[in-house]
């Protein structure tokens, strides 16, 4: 990996010099726009909409548009004059239990790697939070623009998570919140029990990209010149009368393990850790757990 960020983490009075390396990657398959009747690529090119000019990248400025249509350009000049202290410097503010956090708030994950003369101070904060079971709430300037982030421990690492303000978050505005829904006690007891019974401990291995895979099929059979092959369709089963009915059936599906795929490892309500060792899950006494994905992501066949 390649670091895209040096600086250091600010502890109280200590300063831990760090490398900052992108946490994870997105997997989908690129496609490029092509020209459909011989393949050429399809290129954009930027044209001021005052003289009908194409515009070279050095002379493309920032602007802001106010409410009345006007534009204000800003210069580099404008923007290096605004008060970023946290430029190279990833400051703790507070420390907080990690369970404060909602998860809605996070944004894109680094990994930070310690520098040589602050392996041990690197070490000390890492041990700290994991004994504490608390995260570190920072402030930090990436790209030019000032953020709110978490520190927290995984796998040996610190792990710095960007968040959004609070601001950036939007508010759900939906009628349905004003209206007086009645949950009825015997359909919220059904709706408990299918979830205890469809409830294990989570390992992210046991779930895979089914459409990206397919995509990767057709492409490769585009290729070869081979017929393309689609998969089975998945019958759709009879529609229950009432939401009770659906319950029913659901818990009937989920304890005979009809409800999703399920893991050989997982089929007599535990799990087993990576070293081997069972865990006991929350699955219902005699259920065989199992569980409902969205059509792109579905669990691995055992």
């Amino acid at each position: 990996m390649r670091s895209m960020w040096k600086g250091a983490v600010s502890f109280g009075l200590v300063m831990i010099p760090v490398k900052l390396y992108t946490a994870t990657e997105t997997k989908d398959i690129a496609f490029r726009q092509v020209h459909r009747e011989d393949g050429g690529r399809i290129r954009f090119r930027r044209f001021c909409t005052l003289d009908d000019q194409e515009v070279p990248y050095e002379d493309v400025a920032k602007g802001y548009e106010l409410p009345g249509g006007e534009i204000v350009i800003l210069t580099e000049e404008d923007l290096a004059d605004l008060p970023l202290p946290t430029t190279k410097n990833i400051e703790v503010v507070q420390f907080c239990p990690a369970e404060q956090l909602d998860p809605i708030l996070f944004n894109r994950s680094y990994y930070l790697e310690p520098e040589a003369a602050g392996a041990r101070a690197y070490s000390l904060l890492r041990e700290a939070l994991e004994q504490s079971g608390k995260i570190a709430i920072a402030q930090v300037a990436l790209r030019q623009r000032e953020s709110l982030a978490i520190l927290r421990a995984r796998d040996g690492v610190l792990v710095l998570e960007t968040l959004l303000w609070p601001d950036e978050v939007r508010q759900p505005d939906f009628s349905f919140l004003a209206d007086n829904i009645e949950v009825r006690p015997q359909e919220l007891r059904m709706a408990s029990s299918l979830i205890e019974s469809m409830t294990l401990d989570f390992d992210p291995d046991e779930y895979h990209d089914n459409y990206r895979e397919a995509l990767q099929e057709v492409v490769a059979a585009k290729v070869e010149g081979r017929e393309i092959v689609s998969p089975p369709a998945v019958e759709a089963a009879e529609e229950p009368s009432s939401l009770a009915d659906a319950l029913r059936a659901s818990l009937a599906a989920a304890k005979s393990g009809r409800l999703g795929a399920v893991p050989e490892k997982a089929a007599d309500g535990a799990s087993k850790g990576k070293g081997g060792q069972k865990k006991t899950g929350k699955a219902a006494a005699g259920a065989e757990p199992g569980e409902e994905k969205p059509a792109r992501r579905t669990r691995k066949a055992s």
